[in-house]
């Protein structure tokens, strides 16, 4: 039996999520076209196309086939688990086409319901032929060495982490910035109605922008959160630091390429000011004194980072470089890419909160034991080991051969 609950299935649900908001996004302008929204499949061929719309279709289909591949083949056999995953995924690339038939801003397409079946494919083949390489396995005991049992929400919130950086931040590390936002949705939605003074607004607060030493403060507090993160479901503390290093680059560099997306690739580095470089030594001083705590201690104390990273980051207003960037990402090539990175940027620290709140007083399922290495294609399940042969057993004393009266003294 498996140890663990697999990761594979939040993660593709959470991706099929993201495809259908950066599909269908701006979501406005529904009309009815008076065509079926399967006209496009017997439609021509499009004219114009570029090579970036042809990778754009294939790796954003690439891994759900990948993670929809590996959470079937727990259940099945692979060819039947490669096949259904990727008639899941062109079955949701056949629905998503459709809809765009009624946006004015989208063009529903026949060849990128083929491209997204064709990158689902290959996702998928990707993922029996690292199951069948053996590395999956390889996973499987790496995960059972350093995680604990209970440690699949985690894993799926630390996977998440490094693309809610890759959207532009108004401070490094920083992510929830949404109240501004919140409140814009808000007036909207209630404009009109005597319910729009009830509504408190944050443009009379006085917002701030950040002081040098709060703007380090908070980079601290958003560099040290996937650290804690991980320490909740790690126990060894050597691993721990390797993971908190590991966690801090991951974020240096997720940074430093958003930034070069943005700006261009001269200005990779533009983002690491003085207060940015104190809070992320203050972050590492941080993790590093924290190696010694206990899982279940880092719990509570990451939701007080959490809590105090987002207070912090919207109390102050969002500075207008940060405005010009999202006009970039919002517009343009990046458009592809603006639902995914946007809404795990803005809900993760969110999610992140609500997770910790469910492990409060729960148990982390202990360090389970690490599973025999299985052979290369051997699936995921180990094969059970075959009973000994019984052995004949040796006769029993009543058995032996009759010895003689003992002799009684003459």
């Amino acid at each position: 039996m498996n140890r663990y609950k697999s990761a594979a299935l939040p993660l593709a649900l959470l991706y099929a999520g993201l495809i259908v908001y950066a599909s269908l996004y701006p979501f406005s302008g529904w009309r009815d076209v008076g065509v079926a929204p399967w006209a496009y499949v017997t439609a021509p061929l499009p004219r114009y196309w570029t090579r970036f719309d042809v990778g754009a279709n294939v790796a954003g289909y690439a891994p759900l086939g990948f993670l929809l591949a590996l959470a079937m083949m727990r259940m099945r056999r692979a060819w039947p688990a490669l096949t259904l995953a990727t008639l899941a995924a062109a079955l949701l690339s056949f629905t998503m086409e459709g809809l765009q038939t009624y946006l004015p801003a989208r063009v529903a397409s026949n060849v990128d319901l083929a491209l997204n079946a064709g990158g689902a494919l290959a996702g998928a083949l990707s993922a029996w032929v690292l199951e069948r390489l053996g590395a999956i396995d390889t996973w499987r005991r790496f995960r059972a060495r350093w995680f604990v049992r209970n440690s699949r929400g985690a894993l799926v919130l630390l996977a998440l982490w490094p693309v809610g950086l890759l959207f532009p931040a108004p401070v490094a590390f920083g992510m929830g910035q949404v109240f501004e936002r919140l409140e814009e949705g808000l007036i909207g939605l209630l404009d009109g109605t005597p319910f729009l003074g009830w509504l408190p607004p944050l443009r009379d607060l006085g917002l701030q922008p950040l002081l040098p030493g709060e703007e380090a403060l908070c980079v601290a507090l958003g560099a040290l959160v996937p650290c804690l993160l991980g320490y909740t479901v790690i126990r060894h503390r050597g691993r721990r630091a390797l993971f908190a290093g590991a966690a801090l680059l991951c974020g240096v560099a997720v940074s430093a390429l958003s930034a070069g997306l943005t700006y261009g690739p001269v200005h990779a580095w533009g983002w690491v000011t003085q207060p940015v470089q104190y809070g992320l030594w203050l972050a590492v001083v941080a993790a590093g004194l924290l190696l010694l705590v206990p899982g279940r201690v880092c719990v509570p104390l990451l939701m007080v980072v959490l809590a105090a990273q987002v207070v912090l980051l919207n109390t102050a207003p969002q500075n207008a470089y940060y405005a010009v960037s999202l006009q970039t990402w919002e517009q343009g090539r990046f458009i592809h890419f603006h639902g995914l990175a946007q809404w795990v940027g803005w809900l993760w620290p969110f999610a992140t909160f609500a997770y910790l709140i469910g492990r409060l007083g729960g148990g982390d399922g202990g360090q389970p034991p690490v599973p025999p290495r299985t052979l290369p294609g051997a699936g995921w399940q180990a094969a059970p080991a075959m009973p000994a042969p019984p052995t004949q057993a040796s006769a029993p004393p009543d058995s032996a051969a009759p010895q003689a009266p003992p002799r009684i003294g003459a």
